[in-house]
């Protein structure tokens, strides 16, 4: 009996290891001059793609730091009008998320160019079922403690205050919402999560480092909302990363994430009137 607490936590270190210090699994070793090519390749990407974005953001804080008004008084919309005529707007609206599901397809594309196909990074249709439980599973895991993360950072004045959404009520409104959450969700984890950690893996980056790398990459473009928009995904990018490290599997990451996207823009939406056709 005396034994029992021991085994215990012996098992429970043996789970913290297994996910701190995952196993790299085999990659095809590259040359000088295709290890040249493929730290070029990350470069041009992410400067035309989530890491200008960053960049961006960063200016974006910067800004709103030199402000007269504190950064809790401040206030920053992810989805906004972007033409005064309605049907401008919505083929504005389109095009941007027509943009981001492109970003995702060129990380795809640059894989199947590399050898890996979509199976590679766990985008098969394979398991439905459980990429969909997983998916809710994530969202739920995410949404609760990264909501009171936010309320903590506006509580102490280090965000912003974000509003997801502010269309104007259109018939399109809903599913151009939609729409957005799955376009950001597919851009956002496969190049930062799929190709950005697969490609680390290649070049022989420890599991670990190429995690931090995907999860400070994930934060800094999250900045213009403020410090805790870019801590909160931060520790998403640290549960995304490793999920995937540990599955292999992508669909659950881009389902959680279209799921807490979805929420927030049409919950923004419902609560601001924009969506007078839902009942509530």
């Amino acid at each position: 009996m005396g034994r029992a607490p021991r085994l215990g936590a012996m098992t429970a270190r043996e789970v913290w290891r297994d996910w701190t210090r995952p196993p790299r699994p085999a990659a095809a070793p590259l040359d000088a001059r295709e290890r040249r090519l493929l730290r070029t390749e990350l470069v041009v990407v992410f400067a035309v793609t989530l890491g200008l974005s960053g960049v961006r953001s960063l200016i974006s804080l910067i800004d709103a730091l030199a402000a007269p008004a504190a950064l809790d008084q401040q206030q920053t919309t992810i989805d906004e009008t972007l033409a005064r005529n309605p049907w401008a707007d919505l083929a504005a609206q389109l095009a941007s998320s027509f943009g981001l599901v492109a970003w995702g397809a060129l990380g795809l594309y640059l894989l199947v160019r590399a050898g890996a196909g979509p199976r590679t990074i766990g985008l098969d249709g394979t398991r439905p079922r459980r990429d969909a439980l997983g998916a809710v599973g994530l969202a739920t895991l995410i949404g609760i403690p990264g909501l009171g993360l936010y309320l903590a950072a506006r509580a102490l004045g280090l965000n912003t205050t974000v509003i997801p959404s502010q269309l104007s009520a259109h018939w399109w409104t809903l599913p151009v919402l939609v729409i957005s959450a799955i376009a950001n969700a597919w851009a956002e984890e496969v190049l930062v999560v799929g190709y950005l950690l697969y490609s680390l893996r290649r070049l022989g980056v420890s599991e670990n480092r190429a995690l931090a790398v995907s999860a400070v990459l994930r934060g800094s473009y999250h900045l213009y909302q403020g410090f805790g928009g870019g801590l909160g995904n931060l520790l998403m990018g640290l549960v995304f990363g490793r999920v995937w490290q540990r599955t292999g599997r992508l669909w659950p990451l881009v389902g959680a994430h279209a799921i807490l996207d979805v929420v927030a823009f049409v919950g923004s939406s419902l609560l601001a009137g924009a969506l007078p056709f839902l009942p509530g």
